[in-house]
């Protein structure tokens, strides 16, 4: 299989509107004790990310100043002066990369209890699958609000269609996107100086870059977690209180 070398970007340059305090970045939230974004660069770290790049944005002198002491110089940051989406967010940790030649991890700095056995399994299929990206994904009896995996009769992925933009048909679909992906770095910026931000949220979509792909008919990957929990995200101050339960449970197991 060759050596595996990849960079991880964690996007962590969210507001958070919907949580109770607009002076903490949604990432720095605490889970079990501990902000959530810490959780996530430990992963990083622990799978052996060459380097790992933290997006920062909103309020980011704290995200920066709690990973500098917990990490140390492990941990680079790029900053998202206007939050542009998640395309855009990616984008800025190009010049930090122009010399690496691996690939390109990209997690969510609000997705916490994320397991290295998942993202290996994600490492391993995009490695033997020779796709130029590979998603992580989920499948849930109540798809609504997530973008969906619409996939091609030999099982690879076409493109990921945001809830807000899918037609009634692929909202039907109930394999979701996680926002986890796999990608070949070089390809991966090529492909996010091409996509546009023609949709409902005036953004650019890192999921358009699948879409890039598959219009030059390069192969996309996906593998299902076993787990959807791991993949759950933090938006409010209920989704964080489910999460610290799991997590308790998790520990009593």
């Amino acid at each position: 299989m060759g050596k595996r070398e990849f960079a991880t970007v964690i996007l962590a340059a969210g507001k958070g509107k919907r949580m109770k305090d607009p002076n903490l970045p949604k990432v720095m939230y605490k889970v079990n004790g501990k902000p959530m974004v810490h959780y996530v660069v430990d992963l990083a770290r622990r799978i052996g990310s060459q380097s790992v790049i933290v997006v920062v944005g909103n309020k980011r002198e704290l995200v920066m100043e709690y990973l500098g002491k917990a990490f140390g110089d492990g941990v680079s940051f790029a900053v998202q002066e206007d939050q542009l989406g998640t395309g855009h967010a990616v984008l800025q940790t190009e010049s930090m990369l122009l010399d690496f030649n691996g690939e390109v991890l990209v997690l969510s700095g609000d997705v916490p209890i994320l397991t290295e056995k998942t993202i290996n399994r994600l490492i391993d299929e995009h490695y033997r699958s020779h796709a130029i990206a590979t998603v992580l994904t989920a499948k849930i009896d109540h798809p609504t609000g997530y973008g969906r995996i619409v996939r091609l009769p030999d099982g690879s992925v076409d493109c990921i269609v945001e809830e807000k933009d899918a037609t009634d048909q692929q909202k039907k679909i109930n394999e979701i996107n996680s926002g986890i992906y796999l990608f070949g770095r070089k390809e991966l910026f090529e492909a996010l100086h091409h996509i546009k931000a023609d949709n409902a949220q005036n953004e650019y979509y890192l999921t358009d870059v699948l879409g890039y792909f598959t219009e030059r008919r390069k192969r996309i990957s996906a593998v299902v977690t076993e787990d959807f929990n791991e993949t759950k995200g933090v938006n409010t101050p209920e989704q964080l209180a489910e999460l610290e339960e799991i997590v308790q449970m998790n520990e009593k197991i």
